[in-house]
Order: C-alpha cells, then structure tokens, then sequence
C-alpha cells in the first residue's frame, strides 16, 4: 500500500489540483481510494506569470520554475497540516506546462520538484514528459496509463479540460490522443466578455454559430491526422486563435463549443464505444455536454464530483507510484515512443 500526493495544473488554469490517494495492488489489479483533495486557487499574480510563461525570457522562465515549485510545495505542506495526514510516501508533480513542441525533442513543465522536496522533506517526482518526447513520443497523453489500471470499466475515458482527450482499448492496446482544445479557448473569449468561465455554457447559449467559422475550425489539418498526436497552446496561437478574433463574443463561444462538440462526438462515433467516462472542469459546461449527447450514441457518464475534479491528478500521483516502483509508466501506443518506460526524475 502507498500513500501518494498527486499535483497537477491544467493549461486553462482553474487551479492547483492536490490529490492524497491510497493505492493497493492486488491479484486482480490496482485499487485507488482519494482520502483528500482540494482544488488552490492561484494569486493573481502567479496565474498571470503562468498564463504569459511563454512570453518570458529565459533568465525570468527559469525563476519562475524554481518560484513555482516552491510554491507548490508551500501548498503542498499546508494540505498536510490541514487535513492532518500522517504518513505520505512520495509527491508526484506534473508541473505546469509552458513549451510542448516534440517535433523538436522537447516539452518543458516548469515547477522544480527538487524545490517542492526542499520544501516538505518528501520525495518527490517530476518531468514525466521530456524522457518520452527525446524517445520519439508525443510526452502525451500521459493519463491513459491510469485509465488501463483504475477505470476499466468504461469502453474509452474523456478529458475535458484546456484540451480534450480520449484513451481506450484497441487490438489489446491503449490507444490516446488529444481531441481539439476546449478550455483554454472558451476561457480566453468567456473572459473577454467580462466572465471568468462560461459557467454552464451560458454564454455559449447566447450567441449564434457563425457556420462559416466552423467549418473552418472543423478544415484544420490536426483534425485529420492519425494518432497518436498532442496539442498545446503553441497549435491555438497557430491555428485557433488568429480565425477567432475580431467577432461576437457570444458567437464565438457557440461556434467554438460546436466545433469541440463535433469533433468529440466524431471520435466517438468512429469507433462506436457504448459507455464513455467524461471528466475534467468542461463536464460542468451543461451546453457543450447536451451537444455531445444529442451528436452521439454513445453513453455519456458522468461520475461523482470527486473523479470529475481530481481524475487527473489522482492518475499522476499514479503515475508517480509507478515510477517509485520502477514500472512502466508510460505507454507508447499512446505517446507514440519506441518503447514503453518509465520516466520521471526522482528528487
């Protein structure tokens, strides 16, 4: 049995995710129990230095990487004296990501682990990307790995968060790829028209789809390329955002919530799974969930708020057991590497 923290922030920047999960293998497979979780909200300034890392030049990156680990530690002591846990085996961070480009060999989630060691005296696990992008892999979609071992109930598992992914069973191999971006879009144009989110789609419901932007948005060359395949915020400077800018914001958030609407429902209709897990902050978006059903056959489940809010960084501090164990972690049939491994460094 290990007791194992889970760390994880997304690209739409909802927060800091922090999962206390138990995990025990036994001969019929793994078994996890979340003990704790909590969603940290970031100060203002740090969310504005994370949503603009890009931008950085790189003496101010590699300060902010080692200023957002110690930040994460911080938060990382202050769960553990709150929730009054004993004993913690080991911390497993994905990071926050700022470059993934691995057509050049290279993905980059900053938040140095060794920080958040010096911080809570535990060890720590991070970087579980850049081992398999310099392997030949995507260094994505890393959580499929926890969907083969803790949700193998459902025929495919969707994440709905700053990007859509999927993972499922094909010929007895996990196959995974991101979808289309989500979040990270209806974010930016949800907070452009003076909101936070689009809470429930509301605004979406507001607008009208302008069909000439989505088909368009739907002509994009990603849509059409075999997996496996990642995206990050690179693709929408690309490709998302300079179709977008200059219109309605209401009908840019119903265009855009068709368009990812369409391109999931597609996926799912190409290989006809009959019980999908959805999860991740845009299963609460109640308008782009109705769009998905009514273009799809397939059963749409929605889980307790627990697994909606948390799978992701349950599945890391997964992630991280197996590496403390020295398993394989990393699946190429989903990443695309050479081989399967087992990555991350260990402080």
């Amino acid at each position: 049995m290990i007791n194992a923290i889970g760390l994880m922030s997304g690209t739409s920047l909802d927060g800091l995710d922090i999962c206390f999960a138990q995990f025990l293998k036994e001969d019929s497979g793994w078994k996890f129990t979340i003990l704790k979780a909590e969603t940290v909200s970031y100060p203002e300034v740090l969310e504005n230095l994370l949503r603009n890392a890009i931008h950085l030049s790189s003496q101010n990156l590699l300060a902010l990487h080692s200023e957002y680990g110690f930040y994460l530690g911080k938060e990382v002591k202050k769960f553990v004296s709150k929730n009054n846990i004993e004993k913690v085996d080991l911390i497993a961070s994905h990071g926050h990501t700022v470059f993934h480009q691995p057509y050049k060999k290279f993905t980059l989630q900053i938040g140095d682990g060794r920080a958040i060691k010096l911080e809570t005296g535990l060890p720590v696990i991070y970087d579980f990307r850049s081992q398999d992008v310099l392997m030949g892999g995507n260094g994505a979609p890393l959580v499929p790995v926890g969907d083969e071992f803790l949700f193998t109930e459902y025929d495919a598992c969707v994440n709905l968060g700053g990007f859509s992914n999927i993972s499922f069973k094909l010929n007895n191999e996990r196959i995974a790829f991101d979808i289309c971006p989500v979040n990270i879009v209806l974010n930016q144009f949800a907070q452009n028209a003076g909101h936070k989110f689009d809470e429930n789609g509301n605004l979406a419901r507001k607008g009208t789809v302008d069909c000439d932007l989505l088909k368009k948005l739907n002509d994009i060359s990603f849509y059409s390329q075999t997996y496996p395949k990642s995206l990050g915020i690179e693709f929408c400077n690309a490709e998302i955002f300079p179709l977008l800018y200059g219109k309605d914001h209401f009908d840019l958030l119903a265009t855009f919530t068709e368009h990812a609407a369409h391109q999931i429902s597609e996926v799912l209709n190409k290989f006809k799974f009959s019980k999908v897990l959805f999860t991740g902050g845009g299963t609460y978006n109640n308008f782009l969930i109705e769009k998905i059903k009514i273009k799809t056959s397939s059963q749409v489940v929605i889980p307790q708020k627990e697994i909606i809010d948390f799978k992701e960084a349950l599945i890391f501090a997964f992630i991280g057991v197996l590496r403390y164990r020295n398993e394989i972690n990393i699946l190429s049939s989903a990443t695309g590497s050479f081989c399967d491994h087992s990555s991350g460094v260990i402080a």
